[in-house]
């Protein structure tokens, strides 16, 4: 595996963070350092597993790592099934290993198998899980079957972190809407715009990246009728790389956007909210409903002071 992938401010914070765990939980140093790495190989998947959270899972055996996994994309292997195959194919047996897992494993079908039967079939003799699972669909079930088939579980090393990480799931899954953040770039000035020339960015090519970055970890991009007519932006992932595009969503309460604005008319999916629009917190859960865990805000100053006023970011 490639952990440039990983990024270095990716280590920084759950190294940073770890510190304090270490000093209170009276968890090994060695257990600490395996559930980093499962904490580490779970950002792999970031920004394409969505409305599923981030995963990574180690396994260990004789005080080494012999295999790694991730949830990699909706619809692939979980992290759990992953490691138990990655295992394989470097020719280590996974039976008699403890697996060190940042979310309890899945007891149900869903997009694939239970990730409890692919442990036991594995012969994982023991599970250290970071963070137990809300999902109503799991609360338990996975901790408590595993038990039952004679494996030995411990949770809550790192499960501070590891609810950092998959922060975005945990909200939708207590509130079951988005989380709500605000990109805003503002000028010396104190402004967002000048409306005596044309729409125009005054932003540097490293915050540009970082702005798609930033699409590229959310489910969706609002902005309102305004920015459609003066910017008429994409609203698309196109400078890093990413496995899918985020949901936009136009605020359009008027129906005044032009129909043939890119966001209408380049293939990837916009919904506009109309003449039928209810308010911010129905739209948030008409988008919780939808399985939108974060919500980008994109759109100018009277988009953004609305969510605000409104207590949503």
């Amino acid at each position: 595996m490639n952990t440039s992938l990983l990024g270095e401010s990716k280590h920084s914070i759950i190294q940073s963070h770890t510190q304090d765990s270490v000093q209170t939980m009276g968890w090994s140093e060695s257990d600490v350092q395996f559930m980093t790495r499962a904490l580490e190989v779970a950002e792999i998947g970031r920004g394409r597993v969505s409305p599923n959270p981030l995963v990574g899972c180690v396994l260990v055996k004789d005080g080494q790592i012999i295999a790694e996994g991730w949830h990699d994309h909706l619809g692939g292997l979980h992290a759990e099934q992953m490691a138990i195959h990655d295992a394989e194919q470097k020719g280590h047996s996974p039976n008699g290993s403890t697996a060190y897992i940042t979310l309890e494993p899945c007891n149900h079908f869903g997009r694939t198998p239970p990730c409890t039967q692919a442990l036991m079939w594995a012969g994982i003799n023991k599970a250290i899980i970071a963070h137990y699972d809300p999902n109503p669909t799991v609360r338990g079930q996975g901790i408590q079957v595993l038990k039952d088939a004679g494996i030995e579980v411990e949770t809550g090393l790192l499960e501070a972190e590891a609810a950092h990480q998959m922060r975005e799931f945990l909200y939708w899954c207590e509130h079951r809407k988005p989380i709500v953040t605000v990109k805003l770039a503002v000028d010396a000035n104190g402004s967002v715009d000048d409306r005596s020339e044309k729409a125009q960015r005054f932003t540097s090519e490293a915050c540009l990246d970082e702005v798609h970055r930033l699409r590229r970890d959310c489910d969706a991009i609002l902005v309102g009728a305004e920015t459609i007519e003066r910017d008429n932006p994409s609203l698309t992932v196109r400078r890093i790389e990413t496995g899918r595009q985020p949901l936009r969503v136009v605020l359009d309460p008027k129906e005044r956007t032009n129909p043939e604005a890119i966001v209408y008319t380049d293939g990837h999916e916009t919904i506009q909210i109309g003449a039928d629009y209810n308010g911010l917190l129905a739209l948030l859960n008409r988008l919780g409903d939808m399985e939108k865990q974060r919500l980008l805000i994109e759109g100018g100053p009277t988009t953004i002071h609305s969510f605000l006023n409104e207590g949503l970011v």
